[in-house]
């Protein structure tokens, strides 16, 4: 297997997200000798409640999916129908769930790229080499590649960050279910004016993140 150093000097290092071409970065990789790239994207990192979600999604090459783009500027029924797109196109998709208990002991951004390590391990075929958004990278022995605000610059990253969100949404509505008086079917955890409210009158839920500052 290649075994280049930690940014692939082939990789462009200033690159605006709009000067980049959806596939830009696959393409690199796998000029380089990397067959399988996966792409990894999380969500929920700023709730206050509820799990941290990671998707690893490895796609063929030049796979065509209309619509799909950053999680965060689509509408959630946009979201559902290119969650079952990429599920149908894609050669891999796995998707890792770390709880708010560990978020408390562990922090945030450790239990962000422990669900990113384990989405990649539930990946079959396994990839060879990862492209993740954000800065920090993945604790796992795998080559990778850190991009900021890579959920506009990969489409990879992007298929992960749609499947994320759309998981994440769905376990929220369900934590809705048994508590109501949060609104999380709305804020799916965020720290709005009436979840903060709620908090005031009802205090915390099992869900909540306890270590976080607005939760006690």
């Amino acid at each position: 297997m290649p075994n280049p150093p930690e940014n692939l000097s082939l990789f462009p290092r200033d690159a605006e997200p709009g000067e980049c071409l959806p596939f830009l970065f696959e393409a690199m990789a796998r000029k380089a000798g990397f067959t399988m790239v996966a792409g990894l994207d999380e969500a929920g990192r700023g709730p206050l409640a509820g799990p941290v979600v990671a998707a690893a999604v490895i796609l063929p090459e030049e796979v065509d999916l209309p619509g799909v783009r950053d999680s965060k500027q689509m509408t959630p029924l946009a979201r559902e129908e290119a969650s079952e797109l990429i599920k149908r196109k894609a050669t891999a998709v796995s998707v890792a769930v770390v709880s708010h208990a560990y978020i408390d002991t562990h922090n945030i951004l450790n239990a962000s790229l422990e669900a990113m390590k384990r989405a990649v391990s539930a990946l079959d075929p396994h990839p060879a080499f990862l492209l993740v958004d954000g800065i920090h990278r993945v604790p796992i022995a795998l080559p990778q590649k850190c991009l900021k605000k890579g959920d506009q610059r990969s489409m990879s990253i992007s298929a992960a960050s749609v499947i994320a969100k759309v998981y994440r949404d769905e376990i929220m509505r369900n934590y809705h279910r048994l508590f109501p008086q949060y609104g999380f079917d709305r804020n799916k955890g965020y720290g709005t004016q009436y979840h903060l409210d709620a908090l005031r009158r009802f205090g915390p839920s099992p869900f909540h993140r306890r270590t976080f500052r607005r939760v006690c």
